[in-house]
């Protein structure tokens, strides 16, 4: 699904040096790499703050700690998407309230959060699903009206860049309130093992997240706030420091793999290509999302194992279906994008290092499959 490798030889040697600075420096921890990564993404993001710390989920953990939400607050957010971002909620005893998708962006409703909104309601949680922006400007309307944070979930699209009703451009992430990001190998800005960060434009909250990842501490041994240990290592971040350079590229090659894969599926019954809303910037493909329609999407995924095509299905189980989140409250009626989409939708292949011989292999595969199967 990912070749990192092929990825790391083309800057092999800038990655190899950098790590060998912090292995000679010792400084492995809160290292000047880390304030040299935090520096260059405030930079690259148009954002004030970025404060790193050890993954994605620490960051929304986080992000929401510095909000001072309270147990029983409610936290609206997507079904359809990775655990990651209900777990948080329910971490903090916060209140989960998941709501149903957009058919084509496999974003957060914007109908359905309306819908949701209570008086216990405090904040709203889009993500910014497979790499495409949530509808933001509709999200902050509706958390203005009614008094609520907003929370970016931004794991999977950093770098790409939402475009407002009157032309205004704003890179994701730096919408909302505060915002958290992953830098999982996996994602268009990866590192080489766990790593996330959170943005604000918020000095207050900045002071305060900066202090939570840390202990609670500003000064040593002096605890101001509650916090956790959650901290970006010197080596991940001289890692993403030597890849943030690239990210652009990057993202403009898996938008080239993506139109290439329209291309080939173009026209196709059974094949629904991913939906892409505004300008070509709103989506960075962090994966490349098929709906396969009177197609068995199972038979498809071991028949692409079978010939040695990888393949993903995110995600499998709705969030209300899950075990540890399941609730009375929630009425399938309520879920019905959702649960179609679970039925039909698959990853293909998508990274930087994609190549047309690779995509014909994958596409030609995909559509004889569905054309002996349908």
């Amino acid at each position: 699904m990912v070749d990192l490798k092929g990825q790391y030889q083309k800057i092999k040697d800038v990655v190899d040096a950098s790590i060998s600075q912090v292995l000679e420096t010792t400084a492995y921890i809160n290292g000047p790499q880390v304030h040299e990564f935090q520096k260059n993404l405030e930079t690259y993001l148009n954002v004030k703050h970025v404060i790193p710390c050890a993954n994605g989920t620490d960051a929304l953990q986080i992000a929401m700690m510095g909000l001072d939400l309270k147990p029983g607050d409610e936290v609206i957010t997507a079904d359809f998407t990775f655990a990651a971002t209900v777990e948080v909620i329910a971490l903090l005893q916060l209140t989960p309230v998941l709501v149903d998708v957009d058919p084509n962006t496999f974003n957060i409703d914007v109908e359905a959060i309306k819908k949701a909104i209570t008086p216990k309601t405090k904040a709203i949680v889009p993500v910014h699903l497979f790499g495409q922006c949530a509808n933001m400007e509709a999200i902050m309307d509706i958390a203005k009206a009614h008094n609520l944070y907003v929370i970016e979930d931004n794991a999977q699209a950093i770098g790409a860049t939402y475009t407002y009703s009157d032309g205004k451009k704003a890179k994701v992430g730096t919408i909302g309130h505060v915002a958290s990001t992953s830098f999982f190998p996996s994602k268009n800005l990866g590192c080489y093992g766990d790593g996330g960060a959170i943005f604000t434009n918020d000095d207050a909250l900045a002071h305060k997240l900066r202090g939570i990842v840390n202990h609670g501490m500003y000064e040593r041994y002096h605890h101001d706030v509650v916090g956790v240990n959650s901290r970006l290592d010197s080596i991940q971040a001289a890692v993403l420091n030597s890849k943030l350079k690239h990210l652009d590229s990057y993202n403009a090659a898996r938008i080239n793999a993506a139109n290439a894969y329209d291309q080939a599926f173009k026209g196709h019954e059974h094949i629904v290509t991913p939906f892409r809303e505004g300008s070509v910037d709103n989506h960075v493909f962090h994966q490349y999302t098929l709906k396969v329609k009177d197609v068995n999407r199972d038979a498809l995924v071991k028949h692409l194992n079978e010939n040695g095509i990888p393949c993903g299905v995110y995600y499998p189980i709705p969030l209300h279906l899950q075990k540890a989140y399941k609730d009375s409250r929630y009425k399938e009626e309520d879920f019905t994008v959702t649960n179609q989409l679970v039925k039909e939708v698959i990853s293909l292949p998508m990274h930087t290092e994609l190549n047309m011989e690779q995509i014909e292999y994958i596409t030609s595969t995909v559509i004889n499959f569905i054309n002996k199967n349908s």
